[in-house]
């Protein structure tokens, strides 16, 4: 909040004289002259001299009254100005103090070590040139007269404050060698406390020289974000961002260098910018003072600001442990950081900020353990749960057994399974061995590296749990964590904090995350920038306090001279299955399914991590009664459906047709055609609802006889619903595959488990006894169902015959030009003898008319019935059993010969063209 500014007392106005009370002094001489008119007495004389005494009396007590608020006046105007050069003064001294605490110079810094931020310094970064008068922002109102003038000239200046310029290509120096060496010193030995060598480092040939060398900056020369260089002109050219010059006094000044301080004496220099001269007070530094600076930066300055710029992968000695997984990951000050997941954990946990270098450090920790330690010691599960790539180059090590990058919710499932089974089979062969440990046994170490372990627990909480049990009792069964993640505090639970001894962090941004981790606010206080990435702190078991190191690098190169070296040895197997593939194509299952018997079909390939297995899923012939395929639309029936009769000779197809298919199911359950070894029916719930209702449930019963009494068979049924009558005739079938289906209701009424409800679930994916199964895929092209024909095409087959149709005439026509061989004539004509053989035609209603014409053709000949006329078959012919399905519209007609059942035959000449 900005402060009020300081009021400034006004002048005082002069005080007014009062006017003279004539009038008063008037009426007492009017009195007593009357008076003594009246009364001839001299007394009454004496009462008119009044007048001029109340007149004097009152012009010396108006002088006195002006006296005393004159005195007044001066008094409050001078409290009101001591007041105001006690706030000026207040207020000056206030800046003074924030603008030292924020641009401090040597001195200052020596008095009160500035706070170091995260920021790095860059060309924009203020030094501190000297002392001397600056533009102050304290303000007054009030006042217009010359002190108030004075007191406003005086508020804008502020006097003894630092002189700060941007840092920009650099400073020069100018004067005698002593002088401005003294002078350069004070200002490189400022910047050295300010920043740390992380963020800033001094180069320069000549440093020895001015007593520089012994600071960490120059010790870490040209590693900082900042280069600073400190030459003189006569020098070498200097490689540096920002460089102080030393020159003699008159020299000229160095191109591209703005700020220039000529040093007079000792505390006195002259400040030239393009701003103006200035006169200024300089600060020097002796030659021992900055040595002594430099011994007290380098007692107070840490290891971290000791270390390398840079370390890569290859410059670290690896060797082999003999009982645990010893690296080096990193260098420190003085020597290369060994760690031990084994020993120092068995797990670990990784903190950093986005950008701090928290990946290459995992994969550098990864890579550094797979150099020295071949598949049968050592296997990766490698996990990036922020959708990097970080893991990816690591893929081609022997010693990696998986690299999940995403997991949805059915992945997170098969994750807890698979981590569960890993432990359970752990636990076998340890209690098979009857070994207390992993030690005991030829079993190799399983390692299993999270990135962004937050994201995982957010994603999947109920895989935090599993990783709370490994970190419980991953010691013993060779299982160890290594856990990244931004930040530890509410995310890392206690349980598993407590098994993570072995802590590591990069710059955090909350002090309580570094505590948490590594027991102080170290890795808070790590700067920012590019400077500081890949510099961590890490604390073992048996470290007091944390220890900083460089992370090393992993170049390519370090990943496949890995690779090379354990190209000879077998990949092991994976505890964390790779997802299924969402094509299968049969011919890839060729290989698994040699060893299986002839008569077995492969479905697919099913998923159990439960088990850590990928088997076939199978289908056995004709001893399995049947699989039923459910699914919406695009989900994959077709495909599986041909998948199965690829496999199988002798199958046969259901036709898609609704009269072919009434046919063939008329057949197998009559007995007069045998019914296969496989049956395959797709879309049975659309071909169903092609039926009118009678038909449709007289088709029901005969699938249910088939599937109830075909012994010998394996039907094979797809559908889209689970729903009604064809519902429960699946149900029938002993076994399920439920692909996607369209809504999560569907899903349930098909006997999906609500949990295993996707709504992008891939096609031909699907939930087979409870485990996915991705079904096998083959060509369309490789399976061709062959058409039948629906039914015979009629030809009169005695002298007469009687059709019944609505529109007579238009069918008598076309079947005259059809028949050109039989007389063809409405019914009801006279003639009843033809001399040809004779085709009569008539509506319903006509041939009830002519019924005795009808009952002789019913006896001696043909009834031909149109498919749009079912009701006329049941009143004209008596036919009361249910006639094959014709469709109608489409030249079909039922034949009745005599007492004989009807048949369905198609009339060519009456099919729309």
């Amino acid at each position: 909040m900005e402060p009020l500014p300081i009021a400034l007392p006004t002048a005082a106005a002069p005080v007014r004289r009062p006017s003279l009370p004539f009038m008063a002094a008037i009426v007492p001489i009017g009195a007593g002259v009357v008076l003594w008119l009246v009364t001839g007495s001299l007394f009454a004389l004496c009462f008119a001299a009044l007048g001029p005494l109340m007149l004097v009396a009152s012009l010396w007590d108006s002088a006195r009254s002006r006296r005393r608020e004159r005195r007044r006046s001066d008094a409050e105007a001078a409290g009101a100005w001591s007041a105001a050069e006690e706030e000026l003064l207040r207020r000056q001294r206030r800046e003074r103090e924030a603008r030292w605490l924020r641009e401090p110079d040597a001195a200052s810094c020596l008095m009160q070590t500035p706070l170091r931020g995260a920021d790095p310094p860059d060309a924009t970064t203020r030094i501190v040139v000297g002392r001397g008068a600056v533009s102050s922002g304290i303000d007054c109102g009030g006042g217009d007269d010359p002190r108030s003038r004075e007191f406003r000239v005086r508020c804008a200046t502020l006097q003894d404050a630092p002189i700060a310029l941007p840092l920009g290509r650099g400073v020069c120096v100018r004067g005698p060698e002593a002088l401005a060496a003294a002078a350069a010193r004070a200002m490189v030995a400022q910047l050295c406390m300010r920043f740390s060598a992380a963020q800033l480092s001094l180069v320069g040939e000549g440093l020895e020289r001015w007593g520089l060398d012994t600071l960490p900056h120059a010790m870490r020369a040209g590693r900082g974000s900042l280069r600073v260089g400190v030459a003189s002109v006569a020098g070498t050219r200097i490689d540096a961002d920002s460089v102080i010059w030393l020159v003699s006094a008159g020299a000229e000044v160095p191109d591209g260098v703005t700020t220039v301080i000529d040093v007079i004496e000792p505390g006195s220099a002259t400040l030239r910018t393009p701003r103006g001269i200035a006169e200024i007070g300089v600060e020097c530094l002796s030659l021992g003072q900055a040595q002594a600076i430099a011994r007290e930066c380098v007692d107070k300055g840490t290891d971290a600001d000791m270390l390398p710029a840079s370390v890569a992968l290859h410059e670290l000695e690896q060797s082999r442990g003999s009982l645990g997984l010893p690296v080096r990951i990193g260098r420190t000050a003085h020597d290369d950081l060994l760690v031990d997941i084994v020993e120092d954990g068995p797990h670990a946990l990784v903190t950093g900020t986005t950008g701090t270098g928290k990946s290459e450090l995992l994969v550098s920790w990864v890579t550094a353990i797979a150099a020295a330690n071949g598949p049968d010691r050592v296997t990766f599960v490698l996990a990036d749960f922020k959708g990097g790539t970080a893991f990816e180059p690591l893929r081609d090590m022997r010693q990696v057994a998986a690299v999940i990058t995403d997991l949805d919710e059915e992945g997170a499932r098969r994750g807890v399974s698979s981590l569960t089974a890993e432990i359970r089979h752990r636990e076998a062969v340890l209690a098979a061995a009857g070994a207390r440990d992993v030690r005991g046994v030829t079993m190799p170490r399983l390692i299993i590296v999270v990135d962004e372990f937050a994201a995982l627990l957010q994603e999947h909480p109920d895989l935090g749990a599993v990783f709370t049990d490994v970190a419980a009792r991953g010691r013993a069964l060779g299982m160890h964590l290594i856990l990244g993640t931004q930040r530890a505090a509410g995310v890392v639970r206690e349980a598993l904090a407590a098994n993570c001894p072995l802590r590591i962090s990069l710059r955090v941004g909350d002090a309580a995350d570094s505590r948490l981790v590594i027991g102080t606010s170290d890795a808070a206080e790590l700067p920012g920038g590019a400077a500081s990435r890949g510099i961590a702190l890490v604390r073992r078991p048996e470290d007091h306090e944390p220890v900083p190191m460089r992370v090393a690098l992993t170049a390519a190169s370090d990943i496949r001279r890995i690779c090379m070296r354990w190209a000879a040895g077998e990949r092991p197997r994976s505890p964390w299955l790779p997802a299924l593939p969402e094509h299968l194509p049969l011919p890839d299952l060729e290989q698994d399914s040699k060893s299986i018997p002839a008569d077995t079909i492969v479905l697919g390939r099913a998923d159990d991590p439960g088990r850590q297995a990928q088997p076939l899923e199978l289908l056995t012939t004709p001893v399995e009664r049947g699989l039923a395929i459910l699914g919406a639309p695009g989900s994959g029936r077709t495909a599986a459906l041909r998948a199965i009769a690829v496999q199988r000779a002798g199958n046969r197809w259901v036709p898609r047709d609704p009269e072919q298919a009434w046919d063939l199911l008329a057949a197998w359950t009559s007995g007069t055609e045998r019914t296969p070894p496989l049956v395959l029916c797709d879309d049975l719930d659309a071909l169903v609802a092609g039926f009118p209702s009678e038909h449709a449930s007289q088709f029901l019963q005969r699938w249910e006889q088939l599937l109830r009494g075909g012994a010998g068979t394996t039907f094979v049924i797809s559908a889209a619903r689970a729903a009604g009558p064809v519902g429960r005739l699946l149900d029938a079938l002993p076994r399920r595959a439920l692909l996607r289906m369209p809504s999560r209701v569907e899903h349930l009424a098909a006997g999906g488990e609500p949990s295993a409800f996707l709504r992008d679930r891939a096609p031909g994916r699907a939930s087979v006894d409870g485990r996915e199964v991705q079904l096998a895929w083959v060509d369309e092209d490789e399976v061709v169902v062959a058409d039948e024909q629906s039914g015979p095409e009629w030809n009169p087959r005695t002298d007469l015959t009687a059709v019944v149709s609505s529109g007579a005439p238009a069918v008598v026509e076309v079947l005259r030009a059809a028949h050109p061989d039989c007389e063809v004539l409405v019914a009801g004509s006279d003639r009843l003898r033809p001399s040809a053989p004779c085709v009569l035609v008539a509506d319903a209603e006509t041939w009830q008319r002519s019924w005795s014409v009808w009952q002789h053709v019913r006896a001696e000949g043909e009834i031909l019935i149109r498919a749009e006329q079912p009701a006329d078959l049941r009143q004209l012919a008596g036919v009361r059993e249910l006639p094959p399905f014709a469709r109608p519209h489409a030249g079909r007609a039922w034949s009745v010969l005599g007492a004989g059942s009807p048949r369905r035959v198609i009339v060519p000449a009456l099919v729309p063209r």
